[in-house]
């Protein structure tokens, strides 16, 4: 995998779209893993009883898919300074989240770049947010 290098970087370059289908078993499974055994996220019919459609992701697991989709794009390299997140819609099994991202701000004293992250499925906007990685120097991968 290549990484980025600072200097490869500019202002509101787009990062490559990431489709994320949304399975029962990502959600469930995901859920378990980041040890959140809260009922809305693997018992469907508790989840209803609770007022919503079906089981939805939880927020580690969301915060997990944008650190991935950041350092996807980053590559190895980077080193994640802070993630800033958002919910908004939840994600349902069977939908589809597209992560989209715009460069937008790049910091020479540290090689810092701000990326806004956003999440989007079919009910609208699930997360919006912010990363900041720092990147290597030219010559650095």
């Amino acid at each position: 995998m290549n990484g980025r290098t600072y200097d490869e970087v500019s202002v509101g370059e787009e990062l490559p779209a990431l489709p994320i289908p949304l399975t029962r078993t990502l959600i469930v499974a995901t859920a378990i893993a980041s040890r959140d055994y809260q009922d809305v996220h693997h018992d469907p019919g508790l989840a209803v009883e609770h007022g919503s459609k079906d089981v939805f992701m939880n927020i580690l697991t969301t915060n997990g898919l944008v650190d991935r989709y950041v350092t996807e794009w980053a590559g190895p390299s980077a080193v994640v300074m802070a993630i800033k997140i958002r919910l908004g819609v939840p994600n349902y099994p069977g939908d589809t989240m597209t992560l989209t991202g715009t460069v937008t701000a790049k910091h020479d004293e540290d090689r810092r770049v701000e990326i806004a992250v956003r999440g989007e499925n079919g009910l609208g906007a699930h997360v919006t947010g912010t990363a900041v990685v720092r990147l290597p120097g030219k010559g650095a991968i």
